[in-house]
């Protein structure tokens, strides 16, 4: 081990040269932990030969009382013996994260990039390093691994990585990205460094640590090269996103096109797209509009894969407020007030005709008696009622606030209005939604819900079949 901390300057030196880093100005991300400690001071000794700019950077959260001050002391104190300038900063992560509703670690992070992105905005840089070594890699492939990040979350860590905070897009810079933190430890012992302890690394309810504390070691039980192993599986992930993005690239400009806060995806072009691109566009939908894939499961992406050859109208719900929707030629993801809806503007009350055709502004509605149905034949748009329970005499209308029907299911009445909002229709497409009422009550929101009473029984002699077809304009 002392041989492989005898040559960390000469791997860091060749980290920032082979990056194009040299005769940057950096802002440090200094804790006051071993491995932000041997980062300084490896760069201290570095400078001059690299060319560089440093500034060091620590945020006191506020979390720990007495430690944390003694932490921000540490860090100005050895800053200042090492020549570099420091900036200290506090921020009450705890009220943070109680506005926003985060985690105690999201806040934490959001706060500390946050105050980081300042300090380099004043300093004129974009290049923010840290003291993650390959350990916090091996870490985050398992933490991705658990929360079911998906083939991506297996890349893991980068060397270096563009994160954008508060309209400030800055390069993270990791050069002890392949450098254990044994070396690290071994490396400020050598140097007579003392870096500070960080007590609540050693509390468990932080899936971050119970990784460090718990699995790693259950996992070297089985293979005492787990590290090793997980590195190799990340290049691989790692280098097959690489490609997949450049398939995005192409992909983009047949499929895709952004306005706004919405991305609108052209349905038919979609569908002759492999299904492991669709998921790789997905993601790069989310990242276009959210900046990152924090919160974006696998489990997301297959929800929306799930509804992609759902009639118009469907729509589900995602984090930060978005929603995917189903259109007759598009799908859009982005915010809910913003996607466009997918039915024509309903005007008036039109009469239809039974059996027949009734031709109306945006749809062609098909009326039919028939004797049977195939259940593989219903969809959104075609439904089937009970002729001798609705009659005959219907008509096509938009939603009044007055209106109530009792839903398919339901044992009583409910609002329309509350239906449709428990059932997460848009507010701005809800006047654009056919609904069909027979002489005594709604029989059909078009879409999304039959009427109880409406619905073929057992006891049906004659069965009605319903049908809009979309108009093209």
């Amino acid at each position: 081990m002392a041989v492989m901390t005898q040559e960390l300057p000469q791997r860091v030196s060749h980290f920032f040269r082979q990056h194009g880093l040299a005769g940057s100005k950096l802002v440090l991300a200094v804790s006051g932990g071993t491995d932000s400690v041997c980062l300084l001071h490896l760069l201290s000794n570095l400078k001059d030969e690299l060319g560089l700019t440093l500034h060091v950077a620590h945020l006191d959260h506020r979390l720990r009382g007495d430690e944390s001050r003694a932490d921000a002391e540490y860090v100005s104190a050895l800053a200042e013996r090492l020549g570099v300038a420091a900036t200290l900063g506090q921020a009450d992560v705890k009220a943070y994260r109680k506005e926003k509703k985060l985690s105690l670690e999201e806040a934490a992070r959001e706060v500390r990039y946050a105050f980081l992105a300042g300090v380099a905005r004043s300093l004129g840089t974009r290049f923010i390093v840290t003291g993650h070594t390959l350990d916090d890699h091996v870490e985050t492939v398992l933490l991705h691994i658990i929360r079911g990040s998906g083939t991506r979350g297996l890349a893991g860590l980068k060397p270096l990585t563009t994160r954008t905070v508060d309209n400030t897009q800055l390069t993270i810079v990791r050069p002890l990205f392949d450098i254990m933190r044994t070396e690290t430890l071994e490396y400020c012992h050598r140097q007579g460094l003392e870096p500070r302890l960080d007590s609540s690394n050693f509390e468990l309810s932080p899936l971050r640590n119970k990784i460090r504390l718990q699995l790693m070691p259950l996992l070297t039980r089985y293979n005492s090269n787990i590290s090793g192993v997980l590195t190799r599986l990340s290049v691989t992930a790692s280098d097959e996103m690489d490609y997949l993005d450049q398939q995005i690239t192409e992909l983009w400009e047949r499929v895709a096109r952004r306005e706004g806060d919405v991305i609108t995806l052209d349905k038919e072009a979609l569908r002759c797209v492999h299904p492991a691109l669709k998921r790789h566009l997905l993601r790069a939908c989310f990242k276009q509009l959210l900046g990152n894939l924090k919160d974006i499961e696998s489990r997301h992406i297959e929800e929306i894969l799930a509804v992609i050859d759902k009639p118009a109208g469907r729509q589900i719900s995602l984090p930060y407020r978005l929603v995917f929707a189903v259109g007759y030629d598009n799908y859009w993801l982005g915010k809910e007030d913003e996607i466009p809806c997918p039915f024509p503007a309903m005007e008036g009350e039109r009469r239809l005709t039974v059996p027949g055709v009734t031709d109306m502004r945006g749809w062609r509605v098909e009326t039919a008696i028939v004797k049977t149905f195939e259940q593989s034949d219903v969809n959104a748009l075609v439904a089937y009622l009970d002729l001798d329970a609705v009659g005959q005499d219907f008509t096509v209308r938009m939603w009044k606030r007055s209106d109530r029907f009792q839903p398919l299911g339901l044992g009583a009445e409910k609002k329309l209005g509350e239906f449709m909002i428990d059932a997460r229709v848009p507010r701005l497409w809800r006047h654009n939604i056919p609904i069909v009422v027979s002489a005594q009550h709604i029989v059909w929101l078009v879409g999304y819900r039959l009427d109880e009473r409406a619905k073929v029984t057992s006891r049906t002699r004659r069965v009605l079949r319903l049908e809009f077809r979309r108009i093209p304009r």
